[in-house]
């Protein structure tokens, strides 16, 4: 799978997710739409009152639910993309990743590395504490976005380091890292994420890596796996109270 096959198939992905053409990631401007339930929409949470806001680096799309839709509006009329992403009301803002030139990586010495299976899996939420790898793994065999791969790194029989991948829908897969404190900046977070994103490509499905503007660890461990950044989101908002717009 090359670039422009990732980069369509995340498009036609997110144009489900936000209610929109595939089209409009490459417009200009702000391009506003209604969030439905469409089916094959990754199974993400929604309140009540939903707002999404995404750019690819072009068109910012924003997905409400019908009530936001004129608040959003009013508020973001004769802004930039820039100001959006700063405004009041924007909470939760991701950076996401795609791989633009992955490759096996030399393990770091003493180190045991492998590579598991869905069925393997349960044996790792019997030996490893949720709130040690809260963001490799769900816990859950039944989770809507349900772990399907991992990659696990032990050093002298205990493990250490855990990626695991999300099958968000059919053919966008996340994965999630995470490595104990005492073993941080070791090399192996790099490690495990390119094992799995090269697992995924293989299985013909488009890994994708997510994280926090301000988790610069987790970007360089993206970047250093062979992944770059594919565009920014923001995935709630702060609404409460009554949003009704001064009628003129």
């Amino acid at each position: 799978m090359i670039n422009n096959d990732m980069h369509v198939i995340v498009q036609e992905q997110l144009a489900i997710d936000l209610n929109c053409s595939a089209d409009d990631f490459d417009k200009d401007g702000f391009v506003f739409c209604e969030a439905k339930e469409n089916p094959g929409r990754r199974p993400f949470p929604r309140g009540e009152r939903h707002f999404e806001m995404l750019t690819m680096g072009n068109a910012v799309i924003i997905s409400t639910t019908p009530d936001l839709l004129p608040y959003v509006r009013d508020q973001l009329e004769g802004k930039c993309r820039d100001e959006a992403f700063n405004m009041p009301f924007v909470y939760g803002v991701g950076i996401c990743f795609l791989p633009d030139k992955p490759q096996a990586l030399s393990m770091p010495d003493g180190f045991d590395f492998k590579l598991l299976n869905r069925s393997s899996i349960l044996k790792l939420y019997d030996n490893c504490k949720k709130e040690d790898f809260p963001y490799a793994l769900s816990y859950d065999m039944n989770h809507p976005r349900p772990d399907v791969l991992a990659s696990t790194a032990e050093l002298n029989g205990k493990i250490v380091g855990i990626a695991g991948v999300s099958k968000d829908c059919e053919l966008l897969w996340q994965i999630g890292i995470n490595v104990l404190p005492d073993y941080r900046q070791s090399g192996i977070a790099t490690v495990l994420t390119s094992m799995l994103a090269l697992e995924v490509l293989k299985q013909g499905k488009v890994p994708y890596y997510a994280t926090a503007p301000s988790n610069i660890a987790s970007q360089r461990v993206a970047i250093s796996a062979g992944l770059k950044p594919a565009w920014t989101c923001v995935y709630r908002g702060w609404f409460d109270g009554d949003l009704t717009l001064p009628t003129s």
